[in-house]
């Protein structure tokens, strides 16, 4: 923040680009004196009518004064800010600071008027949405808590803005004018607002690039072969309904048609919008095509071209120059680096990618980092083999490549609202913004299946071409926390599309119990103990015998699903010698007929070698990839000049449509792989029928949160970052009910006789150097010692062995009552946010990695799951006879350090090790905490997209 001393300095840090309502993005940034010219030129596009609404009479025309008034800010009592598009104004805010009597004022004064002008061609975008989100964190900043404005009963758009952006407000009427007071401090509705809009701005950007009504092909080599002729070809024999062009600036001037597409030299050269431009060019050729498409209005790209960070720094400079470029146009980026694009819907039939055959048709998004694994999914997905059979189509396809704009952030958006997505499946090699992705894959798994695989789990940097936030979490703690928030992770790929097959073709499972049955009785054996080794609770496999014919299959399937104590069946089988492909699809009918007709339940099949009924199962939409379509000539049509319509292309090879009353059964090469998909479906419904239900964050009466506020204020005012000595933590956390057990300082055996007498015995004697802290393996903890002597004694050990009292520092501690000792952590991150985390204490528990995690705040529901999350769990619980402990005492002690992490964010750590959790109560032995200004919340300020 700046200060009076440097007032004038230009705030480079309230720059920002912004996606609009229609998915066009902006660029917002301060107003300064060189903007005069654009200023006026701004105000002379805007009608006479918005002239009006704005200074309340007609002002045809802006003054120098007002020239000058308007573009000389201090950048803290006057401010102004404007959004632009190729470096032109669209729209401009101002905020002047203001006292009790409304005249100018400065610093403490908190109030400050607000006016906006929108230009008339901009209005309807969410423009100055955008731009109050934006002046009023600069208010923030500035010690501004309140906006006023005055507007014209008949200017309705604009009172809209205000009214609907969620912030508490008043509303009154004098003298013929609307005046709006509002406080600046976010709220729930305000949050929600921006959330809302974030969503419709951000899934409307991606429509418009995998909904095009006009692609150009911006680097078509002139002789086949080619990436650029390659993916002109793709997008041809795909189908594509809307008008495709080639453009290669290389083209000889009289060439006008290439493979029967319209081709030009030039992007501007031709007559009509194009929406998509797909950019094959060398990477150094690439800035003067965007400014050919920025020129020409159009809405998105895919850069194929590789070259930029995935090379080297100076491709790195290249990228983000790239997308400066691109967003001054307004328009976004896939890749650069990237694999493509696909969209199969009937209406659009787009194949802008590497991929020489369209997938077909269904309900799989699919989202990928890496164009070769993208590849490696269709393929998976789409044809026989690679151990997964029957057919699952795809919506979308999307491969990000160097994800330098759109990320799968954005591409949850638009699948959250896509009613032909009904799976998403993405591959990850990074997250760029693990707060948001946790926020949106909350949201979207509450609706429809995520299924994540993450790579480069274990290289320790992001992959090359990856802009991505730091992290101090390890990869288990966020993989934790997005199971928390509905996300289904695996491992593998094949987890990835095993998974995917059974939540797209089958019905949530209602519980754990799960029926076997099959013409295999060691096949069914394996099955019963994958179930049990996946958490499921399978009954008994049914023994077919291999002399099982169809019907008999169909009856037993039929007794499954009809039994109430069975939530999902998984049949097994083997070839039946002699049966050949009418056996197969005899038995592939009788297992569909069954299933059919007990709709709510999953059935899930585990084939040996069965090619036949791997095929009869998945007939109703064959996994070859389809036929292209022969390519014809496109001809101009009178409403398009040069370019082909839907009309005189080739309709290609549609599969049956979903809901025809077919159901389709997944089928696995393995019990384990069938059983695994079936465990995570299991739990994802589980997650659902709890995120229904996701409890409270409890009120608690002693707690004191303007105590604490006070004295954290203090403490940061002696330095940016410390660790509490151990009295200002027990004073810190006492005021949110955390009693820490007494511990006093023994440097010698007579301070520490004196500090038993004052605790009362028994007590313990411990060590409280780093190398020696909780680790009582290593005998540096003495305990239940009843009087002066023992303690004496204890001493002369612990100093004869780990050497003097100034290296041990020692301490003397009363006895807690006898109980399960565990550890409670909390730790703001920067990337991902706060975390609480709880394990049981312990080299075990260490080394096996056995913590539990959950984001912070922490409701009721939350603190109780996590206490049962960890594999120790049972040791809390009366394992092998031993008494329970007190876990409602346990989810209370983690319930207060969630507030009082989420009240601080001052409060960046916090340890309680070890506390021992008795039968009744437990005692906090050991505590730290440490202060430091919190990392910047962005998820909490204005819309933004990355910066570069």
């Amino acid at each position: 923040m700046q200060t009076s001393s440097d007032r004038h300095e230009y705030p480079a840090h309230w720059e920002a680009d912004v996606v609009l309502r229609d998915g066009g993005t902006a660029r917002v940034r301060p107003i300064t004196v060189d903007d005069a010219e654009r200023l006026v030129s701004f105000y002379e596009q805007v009608s006479d009518e918005s002239k009006y609404y704005r200074f309340f009479a007609p002002y045809p025309r802006l003054s120098a004064k007002d020239v000058h008034r308007f573009t000389h800010h201090d950048f803290v009592d006057r401010v102004g800010l404007a959004a632009t598009i190729g470096g032109e104004f669209i729209a401009t805010v101002r905020y002047d600071r203001i006292g009790p009597t409304g005249t100018p004022a400065s610093a403490p004064a908190e109030e400050a008027e607000v006016a906006f002008l929108v230009q008339d061609a901009h209005q309807g975008r969410g423009v100055a949405s955008a731009l109050l989100e934006h002046i009023a964190a600069v208010a923030r900043e500035r010690g501004i808590r309140r906006f006023a404005a005055e507007v014209l009963p008949a200017n309705t758009k604009m009172i809209k803005v205000f009214m609907d952006a969620g912030y508490t407000q008043k509303r009154s009427f004098e003298d013929g004018v609307v005046r709006l007071e509002f406080d600046l401090e976010p709220t729930d509705r305000s949050l929600a607002v921006q959330y809302a809009r974030e969503h419709r701005a951000e899934a409307r950007s991606v429509q418009r690039l995998l909904q095009p009504g006009s692609v150009a092909v911006i680097g078509t080599g002139r002789t086949p072969g080619g990436v650029g002729r390659s993916v002109l070809g793709n997008i041809r024999d795909a189908g594509y309904t809307g008008r495709l062009y080639a453009v290669n600036r290389s083209f000889a001037d009289d060439l006008t048609d290439l493979d029967g597409v319209p081709a030009h030299r030039s992007v501007r050269a031709v007559d009509g919008p194009v929406d998509l431009a797909v950019v094959t060019v060398p990477a150094e050729q690439v800035p003067e095509v965007v400014d050919d498409c920025g020129e020409h209005g159009v809405q998105g790209l895919v850069v194929v071209s590789a070259g930029y960070a995935d090379r080297d720094a100076e491709g790195r400079e290249r990228q983000r120059a790239l997308v400066r470029q691109a967003r001054s146009y307004g328009m976004r980026i896939i890749g650069p680096n990237a694999f493509g694009i696909i969209n199969t819907s009937p209406e659009v039939r787009l194949n802008a990618s590497l991929a020489p055959e369209m997938p077909r048709p269904g309900r799989i998004g699919l989202f990928a980092q890496s164009g070769a694994i993208g590849i490696a999914l269709l393929s998976r997905l789409h044809r026989r083999g690679g151990g997964v059979t029957g057919v699952t189509g795809v919506s979308t396809f999307v491969s990000s490549g160097n994800r330098a704009d759109v990320s799968g952030n954005d591409v949850l958006q638009y699948w959250y609202d896509d009613p032909r997505t009904d799976v998403a499946l993405m591959y990850l090699e990074s997250i760029g913004n693990p707060r948001k992705f946790t926020r949106l894959a909350r949201r979207t798994a509450a609706a429809k299946p995520l299924v994540v695989v993450q790579g480069a789990r274990h290289g320790g940097v992001a992959p090359q071409g990856h802009a991505v936030r730091a992290t101090r979490l390890p990869h288990a703690t966020v993989s934790a926390l997005l199971r928390q928030a509905g996300v289904i992770r695996v491992d593998t790929i094949t987890d990835l599309v095993d998974a995917g097959l059974l939540l797209a073709r089958q019905p949530l499972p209602a519980g754990p119990k799960v029926a076997i049955l099959g013409n295999s009785e060691s096949l069914g054996l394996l099955t019963y103990d994958a179930c049990l080794s996946e958490g499921l609770r399978p009954h008994p496999p049914l023994d077919l015998t291999t002399a099982a014919s169809p019907d008999d299959f169909h009856a037993a399937l039929s007794r499954a699903l009809a039994d109430d104590t069975c939530d999902a069946v998984v049949v097994t089988a083997i070839p039946t010698v002699g049966e050949g492909p009418a056996g197969d699809a005899a038995l592939a009918q009788a297992l569909r007929s069954a299933a059919a007709a007990v709709p709510a339940k999953p059935v899930l099949v585990v084939h040996v070698e069965l090619g036949g009924l791997a095929e009869a199962l998945s007939a109703a939409a064959s996994t070859a990839p389809q036929a292209p379509p022969p390519a014809e000539p496109r001809r101009p049509t009178p409403a398009e000049p040069g370019a082909a319509t839907a009309a005189e292309r080739p309709e290609p090879r549609e599969a049956p449509a979903p809901g025809d009353g077919t159901r389709l059964i997944p089928a696995y090469p393995a019990a384990e792989r069938a059983v695994r998909a079936l465990a995570e479906a299991v739990a994802y419904a589980q997650w659902r029928r709890d995120a229904g239900d996701p409890g409270k964050v409890p009120e608690y009466d002693d707690i004191d949160e303007k105590g604490a506020a006070e004295q954290i204020a203090g403490y940061l005012a002696r330095g940016q970052g410390l660790t509490l000595g151990a009295a200002e933590t027990c004073e810190l956390l006492g005021r949110y009910g955390i009693d820490v057990h007494r511990a006093l300082p023994a440097p010698d055996p007579d301070e520490a006789a004196s500090a038993a007498r004052a605790i009362g015995y028994p007590v313990a004697l411990k060590a409280t150097a780093p190398h020696l802290r909780h680790r009582a393996d290593l005998g540096g903890v003495r305990l239940d010692l009843a009087d002066e002597e023992q303690l004496r004694r204890a001493y002369a050990e612990l100093t004869e062995l780990f050497g003097k009292p100034a290296e041990l520092r020692p301490v003397v501690q009363g006895m807690a009552p006898r109980g399960v000792d565990t550890v409670v952590r909390a730790v703001i991150d920067p990337a991902a946010g706060a975390v609480l985390s709880f394990g049981l204490a312990g080299a075990a528990t260490q080394l096996l990695g056995d913590t539990a995690h959950r984001l912070i705040p922490v409701t009721d529901r939350d603190a109780t799951s996590l206490i049962r999350s960890v594999r120790t769990a049972p040791l809390l619980f009366g394992w092998r006879g031993s008494a329970p402990v007190d876990a409602p005492a346990l989810e209370e002690l983690l319930l207060r350090v969630s507030r009082l992490v989420d009240d601080h964010p001052e409060v960046v750590a916090v340890t309680l090790e070890p506390v021992v959790v008795a039968p009744h109560g437990l005692s906090v032995l050991g505590a730290s905490v440490r202060l430091a200004p919190p990392p910047a919340r962005d998820d909490l300020g204005p819309r933004t997209l990355p910066a570069y």
